[in-house]
């Protein structure tokens, strides 16, 4: 099973060794931020970089997330798909066909589900239980580097890169080891 799916710098007061205890708070200060939102709902564009082809796919669509482990991504082009996670499960409609998946018997996959799911519930110890951490940037814009920590998940995911600002993410990137990647651009879903 394939689940595939900043840039401001910091300002210091003068000294070297204040940006790492400068960015631990700031990595603190964010994951209070984002345990604090309760829904989200943005629109994506997602791009998959395959080695095996001259142009990426595109797929765009809506996701919703609901505190603290349901997330939704509703993919519209190029074809319909809807994958819901809900606590340890993941439903999968795609046309015709429903498949629901406890992803407890897929632990290959617990990384792509928690670098989104606990970044949005802002789970800082769910976080580091699967990758070592690097926060650049300020609440105002940032990008949080995950490297996973387990050799087996490493074969496949090299890195997870999601850039944000505030309590908002921006774009998450899954670079995997074989040098493929996905990136998914987010933006606010127009109210209608």
């Amino acid at each position: 099973m394939r689940i595939p799916s900043l840039l401001a710098a910091l300002l210091l007061s003068g000294s070297a060794a204040a940006a790492p205890a400068a960015a631990a708070g700031d990595l603190d200060a964010l994951m209070t931020l984002l345990a604090q939102r309760q829904h989200g709902h943005v629109q994506f564009v997602e791009q998959q970089f395959l080695s095996v082809l001259d142009h990426p796919l595109e797929s765009s669509g809506e996701m919703r997330y609901d505190a603290p482990d349901r997330l939704e991504k509703r993919t519209l082009a190029p074809r319909a798909e809807t994958l819901i996670l809900d606590g340890g499960i993941l439903t999968v409609d795609r046309g015709k066909s429903h498949r629901v998946v406890d992803l407890h018997a897929y632990p290959q996959a617990q990384p792509f589900i928690e670098s989104v799911r606990a970044t949005l519930a802002g789970d800082r110890g769910a976080l580091e239980k699967l990758f070592a951490l690097e926060f650049d940037g300020s609440l105002a814009r940032w990008t949080l580097t995950l490297v996973p920590k387990d050799a087996k998940v490493k074969r496949s995911v090299a890195q997870v890169r999601i850039d944000g600002a505030q309590d908002q993410l921006l774009k998450v990137e899954i670079r995997q080891s074989d040098g493929d990647r996905s990136l998914m651009t987010l933006r606010p879903a127009a109210t209608p």
